[in-house]
């Protein structure tokens, strides 16, 4: 009747299923038992061990309430009266803050970090160890050492997990303007009525927690109230779509045409629209014509190389799979993915690797059209006045190109590419006013296709200002880059 624990399943899958067979076959068990495995999520994970278990889930709380709740929870009174200094309570309270407000902001994907980071209890535990020894260690006349209590928590007990520059002057950020002798002062706050509780013993504290908001604004983590809709949007989302890949795939659904016609249907109308295949030979010719060691044009050669990728596997796919619901061929694991996706109008997971995001298979399919409009008329028409820049692959690689080509022209004046740096100029043309290519004295290329994100454009006076409410998008106009 004892408990057996399992840790870390995902390091012994093969083991998982002798355990399957040894629980499944034996006849007499205890009715006290149990088997408590760990695991993290694995697709190889045995399924039927994984059906016939109560699942159990640990993710980090929702919200500065929950998280602070959990924090002190886990902190005793003991622990609390570790250290007779004044700076102790309020320094645990902002370093549990500090805990809950990193891992918080990971929700909001890309606008919360740019690299989402695995924090854990670990790095609090770390973190308000190092607090505690420096406040025994600590001179009474000299008091805090800040400059030294930011670098551990920004550089290296939270900043120790952090890879992008960016997020580090945010962590950095949030220990310079939370972190610091003002901390003690009775205005200091994080955000409006989040301030650091006064208490003596646990319950204080937990009785000052439980009346917070149970729902945040974002801005508590310093973001924008807009990126509160981002959030929601991106959780429905994932919701529905959740939902719709777990619906049953039976062949027909009632009166109606079977899931197989609907996508044969859809196949053959996106093979009739597809555009041809890039010839290698052509393209190499048209480009000798161009002046085939041209920055720019290498540039347009390694786009097209990438376009014909694209090309060759939506038209394998789309060919294959039409023999598959025919019954000529078999249908394999990959053509039964692009099955269900098409049907969901979603992109198969084929196609979406070597290619772009879009959020219905519609535009997907238009913007690969559109895309290799670009790259085509390029090739036999020459240039074009001004640029799809978010049409693509690789825009850093266009941009690098473009500033080659200025320092090439400029060898003469002794331009080294080193030297040469990105300008940009947003003008007051759209798209459909561009009717030549950019002065040749400044030379540079026009491009279109940036949105910006948070932020409003005044077009009449060529400046960043604050969107309207609700307004997530605002498009560009027509920028000059030049180098």
């Amino acid at each position: 009747g004892g408990w057996l624990l399992l840790q870390n399943g995902h390091l012994g899958l093969e083991f998982l299923s002798e355990l399957m067979d040894a629980i499944t076959t034996t006849e007499s068990m205890s009715e006290g038992f149990r088997t408590w495995i760990t695991t993290e999520a694995h697709p190889e994970f045995p399924i039927n061990l994984l059906h016939s278990s109560i699942k159990f889930t640990n993710e980090p709380p929702q919200g500065v309430k929950a998280g602070l709740k959990r924090t002190y929870s886990a902190v005793t009174q003991d622990h609390l009266e570790v250290s007779n200094m004044p700076q102790w309570k309020p320094l645990l309270y902002a370093v549990a803050f500090l805990h809950t407000t990193v891992q918080e902001r990971r929700k909001f994907g890309p606008l919360g970090w740019n690299i989402p980071y695995e924090f854990n209890q670990a790095d609090f535990a770390a973190s308000v160890q190092f607090v505690q020894n420096h406040l025994d260690d600590m001179d009474i006349k000299h008091g805090v050492n800040w400059s030294c209590v930011r670098y551990m928590l920004g550089e290296v007990q939270y900043g120790g997990r952090v890879t992008d520059d960016l997020d580090k002057a945010l962590l950095n950020t949030y220990a310079r303007v939370w972190f610091g002798e003002h901390m003690f002062s009775e205005k200091f706050c994080f955000y409006k009525d989040y301030v650091i509780p006064k208490g003596k013993t646990i319950e204080d504290y937990l009785q000052y927690i439980d009346q917070l908001p149970v729902i945040d604004t974002p801005e508590v983590f310093g973001l924008h109230p807009n990126a509160d809709i981002t959030y929601q949007t991106n959780l429905a989302n994932e919701t529905l779509s959740t939902i719709m890949s777990i619906q049953p795939k039976n062949s027909s659904a009632g009166e109606g045409e079977t899931r197989e016609a609907v996508v044969q249907r859809l196949a053959e109308e996106m093979l009739e629209k597809l555009p041809p295949d890039y010839n290698p030979h052509e393209v190499k010719a048209q480009l000798q014509k161009m002046g085939a060691i041209q920055p720019i044009n290498i540039f347009l050669r390694q786009e097209i190389d990438r376009m014909q990728h694209v090309l060759s596997r939506v038209r394998t796919t789309l060919t294959d799979l039409k023999l598959a619901i025919d019954g000529t061929i078999i249908m394999s694991e990959e053509l039964q993915d692009a099955l269900d996706n098409m049907y969901d109008a979603r992109i198969p997971k084929l196609w979406f690797r070597i290619s772009w995001e879009s959020a219905t298979l519609g535009f997907w399919f238009t913007e690969l059209l559109e895309r290799n409009q670009q790259f085509s008329s390029w090739l036999w028409d020459g240039q074009p006045n001004q640029y799809w820049m978010t049409g693509f692959f690789n825009p850093q690689g266009f941009l690098t190109a473009m500033r080659q080509e200025t320092t090439r022209k400029n060898l003469a004046k002794g331009w080294a590419l080193d030297s040469v740096v990105l300008h940009n100029e947003v003008t007051k043309m759209m798209k459909d006013d561009v009717t030549g290519p950019p002065p040749a004295d400044i030379g540079g290329v026009y491009i279109y296709g940036l949105f910006l994100e948070g932020a409003g454009w005044d077009r009449r006076n060529s400046k960043l200002v604050e969107s309207a409410p609700k307004v997530l998008f605002t498009s560009l106009p027509v920028v000059h880059v030049y180098a």
